[in-house]
């Protein structure tokens, strides 16, 4: 295990609107506003969402397991943002639903916003910590500095 000690900074509130990008509008707000560090809260709905339901493949590299979400629906997610050598980068999970589907997992490759997203960022201060690419596994991985 790693971990480091940090505290709460600002609190970044944004609203999204039909058809923004999660992932984009995100990490953009994070660009603009120095963000290297955050807890990442989402409330609203997805119009769509192509999702990492886990592991297709483990070995030799992971492999993720897609699923497409079409709505629109409910989401609410929970994810961090710490920065790789290109910036920011957001890693959320989420429930999202539409009826009697769900899907939870790590939506990539587009989620597109339903009508409203709150958004909410907590920057988290003191702590030097970035995304990193582990080529065992092929993914880029939290590290502390």
């Amino acid at each position: 295990m790693e971990y480091a000690v940090g505290r709460a900074g600002r609190i970044i509130a944004a609203r999204l609107f039909e058809g923004e990008d999660l992932y984009e509008s995100i990490e953009s707000i994070a660009r603009r506003e120095a963000v290297k560090s955050a807890a990442v809260l989402i409330t609203g709905g997805f119009r769509k969402a192509r999702v990492v339901v886990g592991p297709k493949q483990e070995t030799p590299k992971i492999v993720g397991d897609f699923r497409d979400f079409s709505g629109p629906g409910e989401v609410l997610g929970v994810g961090t943002i710490y920065c790789d050598k290109e910036g920011p980068k957001l890693h959320i999970h989420t429930a999202i639903g539409k009826g009697e589907q769900a899907v939870v997992g790590c939506p990539r490759g587009g989620a597109g916003t339903f009508l409203v997203m709150e958004v909410t960022i907590i920057e988290i201060e003191g702590v030097e910590a970035g995304r990193r690419s582990d080529e065992n596994v092929g993914l880029n991985l939290l590290r502390f500095c």
